[in-house]
């Protein structure tokens, strides 16, 4: 029992109501015990949900299995942040709310003292609005402070290229330069990539058609939060003689596939394929299974590195730093057979950049598929320290400083206490991240 789970804004709440109804499923095989790291002594989920606004949090404590949450980490304001990093980050300057920060804050220390062992806070938002990018870098560094020696990882939303608001650039450029100095790592998923795989996944389940399957808000969480599920859920390597998991995965995830403190963006990518033998009359052999779950386990490396951006617009290839492959099946054994196969591809798919790393790739294994339990079906997490950031930290500066340079917006920042040197401090912090990205592999 290590983490708090910490959701901040709309984006980080809805998320969290996919990650939740995931892990409070009746229908999952020993998930009793495996439910810990994700529960206080009482029950109820280690989980704070923020948001300035009331409505998704509500819908989310509908959605999720009732009685789950602790009613005093449901906390909600009663005005937006208007999509502003300053003013998320800042607050309101009036007596007649209590500060969110000051609310979030005291749950987390309550959380914090509920653990047997506090470990570290997850934390769910996006780099777009206003209390998640602003609130959620206010609490990344308010935990910085006062849990030095507990891990942050965060789950982190970028906004689509084409434009969700016109303040986004600037709220991006400011978040990703707090996540960088204040959190040991950061799962990134940017919305315009989390489209196009779900599309796919959805287009391989829906009839041939030439139209193009339609894809909702929802489908996109639940792709992210699947990924998580993943990576996170209890492995029976990590559990202790008890069988009881003491949820150390995120915190193993870290010092996998973060070596380098300066290169902390990581890119996940998933596959599930559900095994069918075919006609009822067929007869299986006893080495049948072994050799469909080979044949699985290549195709599922196939599916997640077709998805993998490759290069950069300039044509320089990405490498990473590290890679780590999480896989998960009810025949765990037919991986372990294929694994060598499995692993060469990725290794040529996500470029190695340091080949004196003896630990560059890794990989776990269990026998439970949380995303879809009780049935056939292999599922392959990879998580990447992979020089693909690289690309969104450029767009990211590049964007906001063409806004920057006309004064473009900037006096909704100054009016809620941002500062030039905010900026001036965002713009470094990002170009150094992106060159040393770019510098990966030479």
């Amino acid at each position: 029992m290590s983490a708090v789970w910490l959701h901040v804004g709309q984006c980080g709440n809805q998320i969290g109501e996919e990650w939740w109804q995931i892990l409070t499923r009746e229908n999952v095989p020993h998930a009793e015990a495996d439910r810990y790291p994700f529960c206080s002594p009482d029950g109820k989920l280690s989980a704070i949900c923020v948001d300035s606004e009331p409505k998704v949090v509500r819908k989310l404590q509908k959605q999720v299995k009732s009685g789950s949450f602790r009613k005093n980490n449901l906390i909600v304001g009663k005005r937006g942040r208007g999509n502003n990093w300053a003013y998320g980050y800042h607050g309101l300057h009036s007596a007649n709310e209590k500060n969110l920060l000051e609310r979030t804050m005291e749950s987390l220390r309550k959380e914090v003292e509920r653990r047997d062992c506090y470990c570290g806070t997850m934390l769910f938002h996006s780099l777009s609005g206003g209390t998640g990018a602003g609130l959620g870098s206010r609490l990344c560094e308010a935990i910085r402070d006062e849990n030095s020696l507990g891990q942050i990882l965060t789950v982190t939303v970028a906004p689509h290229q084409a434009g969700e608001s016109p303040l986004q650039h600037y709220n991006s450029l400011l978040c990703l330069s707090w996540l960088q100095r204040h959190v040991d790592g950061v799962l990134l998923f940017q919305n315009d990539a989390v489209l196009r795989r779900t599309a796919a996944l959805l287009g391989k389940k829906a009839p041939v058609s030439d139209m193009q399957p339609q894809v909702s808000l929802s489908a996109m969480n639940t792709y992210v939060a699947s990924c998580l599920a993943g990576l996170f859920y209890p492995l029976k390597a990590f559990t202790t003689g008890s069988g009881i998991s003491v949820g150390m995965e995120p915190w193993e995830l870290l010092r996998s596939a973060c070596p380098m403190p300066t290169m902390r963006f990581l890119h996940l990518a998933q596959a599930c394929k559900r095994q069918e033998w075919g006609l009822s009359h067929h007869v299986k052999s006893d080495s049948e299974p072994l050799r469909w779950g080979t044949v699985f386990w290549d195709s599922l490396a196939s599916s997640v590195v077709h998805s993998l951006p490759r290069e950069s617009h300039a044509g320089q290839p990405h490498y990473s730093t590290s890679v780590l492959a999480v896989a998960r099946s009810y025949q765990e054994d037919t991986f372990l057979l294929s694994r060598d196969s499995v692993l060469r591809k990725l290794k040529q798919a996500y470029h190695e950049a340091y080949p004196w790393n003896p630990f560059s790739l890794s990989c776990w294994t269990d026998s439970l598929n949380i995303v879809e339990p009780g049935c056939h079906s292999h599922l392959l997490t990879i998580c990447a320290n992979h020089g693909s950031s690289a690309e969104l930290l450029q767009q990211v500066v590049a964007r906001a400083e063409a806004m920057y340079e006309t004064n473009a917006y900037l006096h909704w920042y100054w009016r809620y206490g941002c500062e030039e040197a905010d900026f001036q401090q965002a713009f470094e912090t990002l170009c150094s991240v992106a060159d040393d990205y770019s510098r990966l592999g030479e």
